[in-house]
């Protein structure tokens, strides 16, 4: 990260001219479990678990990290509102986006996310392909000079940022593949704060906030994520603004 995202910081108005960056946070073998709770209306409700996993991987021919993210919802909830949600993504070790895919059951409706990145003569090339929840396919493409991300790999990429010269409100513009199309958003440092997970163990954190495009000035965040103020830069929470309501995910178990 180092230098690429110092320098983002610093300037105003930034974009990804480089992909690789170094990891200094994280390698092959992680493994985290959350406890999942969703918002029946004023009542946190337990409603699943949430298991995340970083594995070494081959990924057309090249090493790779894959990254593996799986909600599900228990019986408690599936009687009101089933969501069995997986996330994957491959990176390479200096975490460049590979291919990203989010296959989503929520409720009765099942969509799948796909996306593939290339960088050939140093452009960045996403292929996005979306399955919405009637069964029709549509496909698109998007070339720029940018590094694009998804919501595995950014959160991956922040892992690794250097805190050292961070500012309430700091901001980090990127665009990001939705399978859909590619879309201008936003990475917002909100801070610090003490906060104890359900493994019992109170993490000093690192606050990060994902917002959708800012239109006539209105921010829509898309989920918030605490990471620990150390190099690991664990996961230690992440809050995700649903278009049904609001879940969270806290840690309960890591190796």
């Amino acid at each position: 990260m180092k230098l690429i995202i110092i320098c983002l910081f610093l300037l105003p108005v930034s974009s990804f001219a480089q992909c690789p960056t170094e990891n200094t946070a994280f390698k092959a073998g992680e493994s985290l479990t959350y406890d999942l709770y969703f918002q029946w209306k004023f009542i946190w409700v337990k409603c699943g678990a949430a298991h995340y996993t970083m594995k070494a991987a081959n990924y057309k021919g090249k090493s790779a990290l894959r990254n593996d993210l799986l909600f599900t919802s228990n019986k408690r909830c599936d009687a009101v509102f089933t969501m069995r949600d997986t996330l994957i993504s491959y990176i390479t070790p200096q975490l460049v986006p590979l291919y990203f895919r989010k296959g989503s059951l929520e409720g009765k409706h099942y969509t799948v996310d796909e996306v593939w990145y290339t960088y050939p003569n140093g452009k960045s090339h996403v292929k996005q392909k979306f399955l919405n929840r009637h069964g029709e396919l549509s496909e698109h493409h998007h070339e720029s000079d940018d590094c694009n991300y998804d919501m595995l790999s950014i959160l991956s990429l922040a892992r690794s940022f250097n805190p050292t010269h961070y500012k309430v409100g700091q901001r980090i513009h990127f665009p990001m593949a939705t399978g859909k199309k590619v879309e201008e958003q936003t990475l917002v440092y909100r801070g610090k704060k003490d906060w104890k997970a359900n493994d019992k163990r109170t993490y000093h954190c690192l606050i990060f906030s994902l917002l959708d495009y800012e239109e006539k000035g209105k921010d829509k965040e898309l989920l918030r994520f605490f990471v620990t103020d150390d190099q690991r830069h664990l996961p230690v929470r992440i809050d995700f603004y649903l278009k049904f309501g609001t879940a969270k995910a806290y840690l309960a178990k890591s190796n």
